[in-house]
């Protein structure tokens, strides 16, 4: 399985989402034939990997958006350091 890096973009976040989602999709078909543990262990790791790069993307799109969030926690105390002046 493919790690999230510091240089992946929201596409390739993306783009990675789809591949983990189609091995996931066969998986579940195969297990449609029978129980078998060792997919369902598959599946359920797929599907925490899932969960983590969706949380990835939106962390991403955030950034890319608003900033890095010490810029945005410097903004914020400058604004309420403003605030209490005023």
């Amino acid at each position: 399985m493919a790690t999230v890096t510091a240089h992946m973009t929201p596409n390739d976040i993306h783009d990675e989402i789809e591949r983990i989602s189609e091995e996931r999709q066969e998986l579940w078909y195969r297990l449609s034939d029978g129980l078998d543990p060792a997919v369902q262990e598959e599946i359920r790791e797929l599907d925490t990997r899932l969960q983590e790069l969706w949380q990835t993307l939106r962390m991403e799109k955030a950034r890319l958006r608003f900033g890095e969030r010490e810029d945005i926690v410097r903004r914020a105390r400058a604004e309420e350091r403003l605030e209490r002046a005023a």
